[in-house]
């Protein structure tokens, strides 16, 4: 599988999200790097969509897990039964056994429930009864989330929002996509006519690539430079962690394959900072109070810290 069939990924996926070619092909390469996305924005503008859209557009499985207050843990993992005919246990799988799973409105059901999904998210595999079941090849996690301040919605903990590769809003539309918006989906929806364009072992084979992408030190550096600046922020009560660290680089890897590079650049790793690290920066309380923003100390952080010149 070539690159330029990853953009007939995200050409398949504007037949049905208009003006969103960016926040899709974030998506992309989230997967490409094997991490999990969190879309966070207000109801209404696409979020489920835009995952269906992925899921569609590659020959995998998908399931959607509707979180809700009642929703247990076991209902995500899956559990055991007794077998009366056999006398032994039987483990059903939870609906976490999908390659593409969405986590609809996660932030609607409790810290316990969420908390299930932490192994799957980081080892790709559920234990259930000291019994360890892997998942499907590719796997990936697209949660959407309403804003905290909605009625009914719990903040995610930090060790589960630290395994989200990227955060990512949409907003809303300009008034020119949302009349293309309108227009397409006055008959029957575009969404439903959309068909796959890869399958899921190319997508793997993408994903092994992804390492081979060449990094310089001087970018390490750069990175890590960026993760110590947030942690060293009078605003931040917890900065970015090892693992967002891991993660950006992660990221900058799959940006330079997607655009058929072999080595990352400064600007992948300035386009990627703020999905990846931003969600990651834990905020003071009089921090909050004061209208300071995690995105607004990432952003600070790259004016702030030199990026390094590439070499003539």
């Amino acid at each position: 599988m070539h690159y330029q069939e990853l953009h007939h990924i995200v050409e398949n996926m504007e037949k049905a999200i208009f003006g969103k070619r960016q926040t899709i092909e974030f998506l992309l390469m989230a997967l490409l790097c094997q991490g999990h996305v969190l879309i966070e924005d207000v109801p209404g503008v696409g979020k489920t969509s835009m995952v269906a859209a992925l899921a569609k557009s590659v020959d995998c499985s998908f399931k959607r897990i509707q979180f809700t207050p009642d929703l247990m843990p076991s209902d995500i993992t899956g559990f055991s039964i007794y077998n009366q005919k056999t006398g032994d246990f039987d483990f059903r799988m939870g609906q976490v056994s999908a390659s593409f799973v969405l986590a609809d409105e996660i932030n609607r059901a409790s810290p316990k429930t969420q908390s299930a999904l932490l192994e799957a998210m980081e080892e790709a595999q559920v234990t259930v009864d000291g019994v360890t079941h892997k998942l499907p090849e590719p796997f990936m996690v697209l949660a959407t989330q309403n804003p905290i301040e909605y009625v009914g919605t719990y903040p995610l903990p930090e060790a589960q929002i630290d395994r989200f590769l990227m955060c990512i809003s949409m907003g809303y539309p300009e008034k020119a996509e949302e009349a293309a918006i309108l227009k397409n989906y006055q008959g029957t929806n575009p969404l439903k006519a959309l068909q796959a364009v890869v399958n899921g072992a190319a997508i793997t084979a993408l994903q092994a690539k992804v390492n081979e992408i060449f990094v310089d030190d001087l970018v390490h550096q750069y990175i890590v430079d960026l993760a110590t600046y947030t942690r060293n922020h009078a605003a931040a009560a917890l900065g970015v962690s090892p693992r967002g660290s891991l993660s950006l680089c992660r990221a900058a890897q799959a940006c330079a394959l997607y655009n058929n590079r072999s080595y990352v650049l400064p600007d992948d790793i300035k386009l990627l900072a703020v999905p990846v690290l931003a969600h990651r920066v834990i905020l003071k309380q009089e921090a909050r109070l004061g209208d300071i923003t995690a995105q607004a100390i990432v952003e600070e952080a790259l004016t702030r810290v030199a990026a390094p010149i590439a070499k003539l």
